[in-house]
């Protein structure tokens, strides 16, 4: 293992105080750093949360902030926050409008997460749940609830933060959430993998000359392992999974994300982006919005994921909406 730490027992807490030294936007609440918070809510709006285990920068933390999220709690390496780190996060965030949780499809974040509405319904604030599971290869067509929850959880954040911020209420957050949910399919191949601090080896063995389309965020399998292939005819493989499951029509718009697991240079995800690009276009489908980088890692892994939201008027201004956090800036179209 060769990483920049000191004692790996303290990885996350000593990576989240140099966050909130860097960023006095945010900071934490209960004396927890790991209950991540704006340091200013806005009254009267609708609070939206999100949690998940630490090792995915800038997934989670890096989305609280104008337009987007309002808090977050995070647990170890890929370890799910507890239910009363939630509830933390979720009083100090409510505004007297209720709280949206938006969390990916995890059983260790559904059960804490669960145990944090009840909580907070003890505390007379309603809280609403959209569960992200945007990876068409984890299950297939008709078991949409057993996929998992991964980077195209990006489009219900943006989606959801601008209607919040538009002053839109619980009911109407949580619609516009289902919506990009519903209209977003995500698709990741890895070339490597990666190395929990505490634990100091590869959490999974993959060769040299080898990829694995479908893998999940935290190693889980993928669909196919086979051969290393040249860029285009890979972008196909994975396109046509999602092409096979949204019905995008001429004239359609869309937004794309083309996304690093954390090991994987931004000129080559550039490259996975054209051919992206070249598929839409012979569609006649528009790509209206594009974000190419980092947003949900899985530490140093190696890899890239393509995530396509399929637009309509409502999703298409809210994806043009400014969002101003510590990661991620977007500036109004």
């Amino acid at each position: 293992m060769k990483k920049f730490l000191n004692d790996p027992k303290n990885f996350v807490d000593e990576m989240l105080e140099g966050i909130y030294l860097a960023n006095s936007d945010v900071t934490y609440v209960n004396d927890d750093k790991r209950c991540y918070v704006k340091a200013s809510p806005k009254p009267g709006k609708v609070g939206i949360a999100t949690g998940g285990g630490s090792g995915h920068l800038p997934l989670f933390l890096g989305y609280v902030g104008e337009g987007m999220l309002d808090g977050a709690a995070v647990g170890g390496v890929f370890q799910s926050p507890s239910a009363e780190q939630m509830l933390e996060v979720t009083k100090y965030i409510d505004q007297g409008a209720g709280v949206l949780y938006i969390y990916g499809n995890y059983t260790g974040d559904i059960i804490n997460f669960d145990m944090a509405t009840e909580l907070a319904d003890m505390e007379d604030i309603k809280v609403l749940s959209v569960v992200g599971n945007d990876d068409v290869a984890s299950s297939v067509v008709g078991e949409e609830h057993k996929r998992r929850g991964v980077a195209g959880i990006f489009f219900l954040y943006k989606a959801a933060g601008a209607a919040s911020e538009e002053g839109m209420s619980l009911e109407e957050v949580a619609r516009v959430a289902e919506k990009a949910k519903d209209r977003t399919r995500t698709i990741g191949v890895a070339l490597s993998s990666c190395v929990i601090p505490e634990i100091g080896k590869p959490s999974f063995e993959i060769g040299a000359d080898e990829m694995e389309i479908g893998m999940g965020i935290h190693g889980e399998n993928g669909i196919s392992r086979k051969k290393l292939t040249a860029a285009d005819p890979l972008v196909d493989e994975m396109m046509d999974k999602i092409f096979a499951e949204q019905d995008y029509k001429a004239g359609d718009g869309v937004a794309i994300l083309v996304n690093g697991l954390g090991g994987t240079p931004l000129e080559e995800l550039y490259i996975l982006f054209r051919r992206v690009h070249q598929l839409m276009s012979e569609r006649k489908v528009n790509v209206k919005h594009v974000w190419i980088g980092e947003f949900a890692t899985s530490m140093e892994m190696a890899g890239a994921s393509v995530s396509v939201l399929h637009l309509d008027d409502e999703l298409d201004r809210l994806m043009a909406a400014k969002a101003d956090t510590p990661f991620f800036k977007h500036f109004a179209k």
